[in-house]
């Protein structure tokens, strides 16, 4: 017998002995993909044009939101009251150089009540003493610290975000409380403001460990976030907790306090017990918020080399890891944003052949169902199953899609939804073609159920249309990914926008042609484009954030990272328990 590792290979056989060798030991498994484009073609060449006006607006809105409230509430924020801006004390808290997944960055971007930069709190993963961990920072130069719904909503979404992945939260408060005028979109609902201390509640039960660090006001509802952390540290003359401020005791009491002896750190870290630990200044409580995550007892975060020698977050890794090898695509990621989703000769095989290590990809049922392409890929070192939609999501693709979730399921493999959902909306004229439409709506339940049933980690990036059903069974919001991202082009609603204006316009007018009715067209056809467009959702957190195709390896990569630390291969026995798929 000759002995290749655990292939015991017969002699007799007649097997080559250079053959047995790759039999299950090569080192690059899978098939690399076919992904030459055009880059000279007028198709290739628009596409990046509207990329790079993309782009372009994209990079606009950020830049207001890293201005935060503006020069004069900075000036006051930094000169007159002391503080750090929020995004120079995550710098401090976090591992010198460590990845950094910010989270919403475009929320509150042109609400109805005005522009409310990154919805005045900056969330995101990355890295503190080593461990991941989920990090929140109230702006208080936006609206002065004032809560409007929208904060509410984003940080609830980061709480499901850290209970999904078992992330350790660490909350810097600056707050000044709920934006009265518009309190009843911010509290008295289930999912509303208090619902946060609720999950704060619950995640610690969960052993998910909850840590607050107090530089500046938490004034009524806000005081409740360090109050229900496990261990609060408040900074000295900075930091205060009280339900009601100095001007609100002086107009029930009659007396006059300052807010250093209401709710200061000494206060509150020597009589109230409120926080655990005193600091004197921002820099000091960061240290030891970094203590505190040292002595978590929590992993160590996973880091990663690159297959060309260049180390990741060196500077980060720790001494006990492990180093990993990844290839590079054989394709420029920077050619993603010559193939943008709804143009001539769109191939899905092209952009996974941008973001997988080597451009390698084992496809499943490459034959059966082909407008939905299933297989297993490696992205920056760490195995997936990709679903991605390459047409209208027909009845063979959508039990191919179900099969292949069960796959994936069972053998505990996060999973990748490229969606770009199709617009067409079949009729039936006969017997037959209803009967056909019944069995691909059928198809489409047994699909929607496996995504839903499967408890391994989901990801969404929508390359183009999130619109329509289909985006049901392609794990859209509805189910809950542990990600979801969208390109800049990407559109998300109901239905397509040209159909969604004939509808309103026919609902309206009928088939009579006048001025009036080309004037509501036009105005409706506006209201609709703005309204399914990345930045509107984005701007409300219907996603997790705008990512520019070229990124969209990086920012893959980076959400794998995240959820291996919380995949637990030994319970596949409950990964396989599926609800009653319709036959």
């Amino acid at each position: 017998m000759l002995s290749r590792g655990l292939f015991r290979v017969p002699v007799s056989l007649g097997v080559r002995p250079g053959l047995a060798r790759s039999i299950g030991t090569h080192a690059r498994p899978f098939k690399t993909l076919e992904g030459a484009v055009d880059t000279s073609s007028k198709t290739f060449q628009e596409n990046l044009k509207t990329s790079e006006k993309l782009e372009e607006k994209y990079t606009v809105l950020l830049q207001q939101v890293l201005a935060g409230g503006g020069p004069k509430a900075i000036d006051r924020h930094v000169k007159k009251n002391k503080k750090l801006l929020v995004r120079d004390r995550l710098r401090l808290l976090l591992d010198e150089g460590c990845e950094f997944l910010e989270l919403s960055p475009l929320a509150g971007m042109g609400m109805e009540y005005g522009d409310i930069p990154a919805a005045g709190m900056v969330t995101g993963i990355g890295v503190v003493s080593g461990v991941r961990c989920l990090v929140t920072g109230h702006d208080a130069t936006v609206k002065g610290g004032t809560s409007y719904p929208i904060q509410v909503k984003k940080g609830l979404r980061v709480q499901e975000i850290a209970q999904e992945n078992h992330l350790p939260c660490i909350y810097l408060v600056d707050s000044g409380g709920a934006f009265l005028p518009l309190q009843s979109d911010i509290f008295p609902d289930k999912n509303h403001g208090g619902r946060m201390f609720y999950n704060e509640a619950i995640l610690s039960s969960l052993g998910i460990p909850q840590v607050s660090v107090v530089v500046g006001s938490c004034t009524a509802g806000g005081a409740y976030i360090p109050t229900m952390t496990d261990e609060a540290v408040i900074v000295r003359r900075m930091g205060t907790i009280f339900l009601g401020g100095p001007p609100l005791v002086q107009a029930a009491l009659g007396e006059v306090v300052s807010a250093e002896e209401l709710g200061g750190a000494m206060m509150h870290s020597s009589i109230s017990g409120c926080t655990d630990h005193y600091a004197e200044t921002e820099l000091e409580a960061f240290e030891m918020v970094r203590d505190i995550v040292a002595g978590l007892n929590r992993p160590m975060a996973e880091y990663l080399h690159s297959h060309d020698g260049v180390p990741m977050e060196d500077s980060l890794r720790p001494l006990s890891e492990q180093h990993h090898n990844y290839e590079h695509p054989l394709y420029p990621t920077e050619e993603l944003q010559g193939l943008l989703p709804g143009t001539e000769n769109f191939d899905i095989y092209k952009v996974i052949a941008r973001l997988t290590d080597g451009s390698r990809f084992h496809e499943f049922k490459h034959k059966y169902g082909t407008s939905l392409v299933t297989g297993f890929a490696f992205i920056q070192g760490h195995l997936a199953g990709i679903v991605a939609n390459n047409g209208p999501l027909c009845e063979r693709g959508a039990l191919k899609g179900a099969h292949f979730t069960q796959l994936c399921a069972q053998r505990a493999v996060p999973m990748i939804f490229l969606q770009n959902t199709s617009c067409d909306q079949p009729t039936a004229n006969n017997v037959t073609e209803a009967a056909s439409l019944s069995n691909r709506l059928k198809a489409h339940g047994k699909m929607a159920s496996a995504v839903a049933s499967s408890l391994v980690p989901k990801i969404t990036l929508i390359l183009g249309n999130g619109v329509g059903p289909e985006t049901i069974p392609m794990c859209g919001r509805s189910f809950s990914p542990r990600f979801l991202f969208v390109w800049p082009n990407a559109k998300v609603g109901v239905t397509d926008v040209q159909e969604a204006v004939q509808a309103a316009v026919k609902a309206k007018f009928g088939d009579v042609e006048s001025e009036e009715r080309e004037k509501f067209q036009s105005k409706m056809a506006a209201r609709l484009s703005q309204q399914t467009s990345a930045f509107y959702s984005s701007s409300r957190v219907w996603d997790d954030g705008i990512v520019l195709p070229q990124d969209s390896r990086r920012i893959l990569g980076q959400c794998l990272r995240i959820v291996h630390s919380t995949l637990d291969t030994a319970d596949a026995t409950e990964r396989r328990k599926f609800g009653v798929f319709r036959m």
